[in-house]
C-alpha cells in the first residue's frame, strides 16, 4: 500500500471517530426522558376500605335462668331449631318433688271444697224447711268459701312450682341455628355460663370497626361493595347502621353493612368492605408516587410550556383512596413527573407522556 493511501484511511478513521464523538457529545447534552401524566377532570369515588366480620342480623346466647347440672343435651352445633324447642336439660329433682307435692295439696285442697259444698248444700236445703237457722247456713257459706279460696291458692302455688320445673328446660328462643354448644354432658352451669350461641336465620351483617376520624362521614344508606378476604366474588351491600359511640380504647365506632343481594357468608367469616362516601364529578386525581413530601408539605413538579420543571404546592384531600385527590395547586392539562426523584425545579427535560392519572 502505497504512503498515500495510508494517509488517506488514517485520515477516514479519525473523521468517523471525530463524528462519533461529536453525536455522542450532542446526546449527553439532551435534556433526559421524563415520564409524565396529563392531569384531566374525571369522576372518582372518595372510599373507605374497611376490614368486617360476619354475624346473623340476630345472636342470642342462650342461658338457663338457674344453676344446676346438665343432664341432656337435646341440640348440637349447625343444628337449625324452632322457637320454644328445648335444646338442654337440667337436674331438678328437688323442684320435681315440690311439684308433686303442690299437686298433692292441690288435690287435699279440692276434696276439702267439695265436702264443704255437699255441707253448706245441706244447710241450705234444710234453712228452707225451717230446721236450720240462718247463722249456721251464713257458717256452712263462710266455710265454702275458705275451701274454695284454698283451692285456688294451692293451685296458683301449684302453677309457680311447675313453671320452676320448667325452667329446667332450656329452650330456644327463637327459630335459628345453633352457632356454638360450649358445654357437654354432666357439666354443672351457673345462671351466667353460656349454654349456645343461637343465630338468627333471617339473614347477615358485617360488623366493621372505623376510626373516628372518618366514622362522622359515615350515613346508614350508603352504598358499599363487598368481598369475602381471599375470594374474588364481589356483591353488593349496604350501611345500615352507625354507632353513635366511640370506643375509648380503640377510637373506632363500629359500622354495620348488610348485603343488598343473597351472599352466602358463614358467621365470623371475615369480609373486606369499601364504602363509597362521595362521587366527585370533574375532580383531578394523580397517582400518590408523583406527590413530593407528601407528609410535610406537599407539592409535585409540573413541566412548563419550555419544559422545564417548577415546583407546584398542592392541597391533597385528607381521604384514603388509592390516588392523590388534588383540591388546589393543580389544573386541566398540567403536565406533571411521574416519578421526580433525582430531579429539581429548573432542570430541562424531554417530558414522555404515561397514562392519565387516575
Amino acid at each position: 500500500m502505497s504512503r498515500n493511501a495510508k494517509r488517506l484511511r488514517l485520515a477516514a478513521v479519525i473523521l468517523v471517530v471525530g463524528v462519533v464523538a461529536v453525536i455522542a457529545l450532542v446526546l449527553s447534552r439532551q435534556p433526559p426522558e421524563v415520564p409524565v401524566v396529563i392531569v384531566r377532570p374525571q369522576t372518582t369515588e372518595l372510599v373507605l376500605a374497611v376490614v368486617g366480620r360476619v354475624r346473623p342480623l340476630d345472636l342470642v346466647e342462650v342461658r338457663s335462668p338457674n344453676p344446676g347440672e346438665v343432664i341432656e343435651l337435646l341440640a348440637d352445633d349447625g343444628d337449625q331449631v324452632a322457637e320454644g324447642q328445648p335444646l338442654a336439660r337440667l337436674r331438678a329433682a328437688v323442684e320435681a318433688a315440690q311439684t308433686e307435692a303442690e299437686a298433692a295439696r292441690v288435690l287435699a285442697a279440692q276434696a276439702e271444697a267439695a265436702e264443704a259444698r255437699l255441707a253448706f248444700q245441706r244447710t241450705q236445703t234444710l234453712a228452707r224447711q225451717g230446721f236450720a237457722a240462718q247463722a249456721a247456713l251464713d257458717q256452712a257459706r263462710a266455710r265454702l268459701r275458705s275451701a274454695e279460696a284454698s283451692v285456688a291458692a294451692a293451685q296458683a302455688t301449684a302453677r309457680a312450682s311447675a313453671a320452676r320445673s320448667r325452667e329446667f328446660v332450656v329452650r330456644a328462643p327463637m327459630a335459628g341455628v345453633i352457632l356454638v354448644r360450649p358445654i357437654d354432658n354432666g357439666q354443672v352451669v351457673s345462671a351466667t355460663t353460656t349454654l349456645f350461641e343461637l343465630g338468627s336465620l333471617d339473614g347477615v351483617e358485617i360488623l366493621a370497626e372505623v376510626d373516628e376520624a372518618y366514622a362522622d362521614a359515615l350515613r346508614p344508606g350508603m352504598e358499599a361493595r363487598a368481598a369475602a378476604s381471599g375470594a374474588e366474588t364481589r356483591f353488593s351491600a349496604v350501611v345500615s347502621e352507625v354507632s353513635p359511640k366511640v370506643d375509648s380504647s380503640t377510637g373506632g365506632r363500629q359500622v354495620k353493612v348488610r348485603p343488598t343481594v343473597g351472599a352466602v357468608l358463614a358467621p365470623g367469616r371475615s369480609v373486606d368492605v369499601t364504602i363509597v362516601v362521595e362521587i366527585r364529578d370533574g375532580a383531578l386525581v394523580i397517582p400518590r408516587q408523583a406527590v413530593v413530601d407528601a407528609t410535610t408539605a406537599p407539592k409535585v413538579y409540573v413541566i412548563d410550556a419550555d419544559d422545564l420543571i417548577q415546583a407546584r404546592d398542592i392541597t391533597i384531600a385528607r381521604w384514603p383512596s388509592q390516588g392523590a385527590i388534588i383540591e388546589q395547586g393543580l389544573a386541566a392539562d398540567d403536565r406533571v413527573v411521574l416519578n421526580p426523584s433525582g430531579l429539581r425545579p429548573g432542570d430541562k427535560v424531554r417530558p414522555v407522556s404515561s397514562p392519565d392519572a387516575g
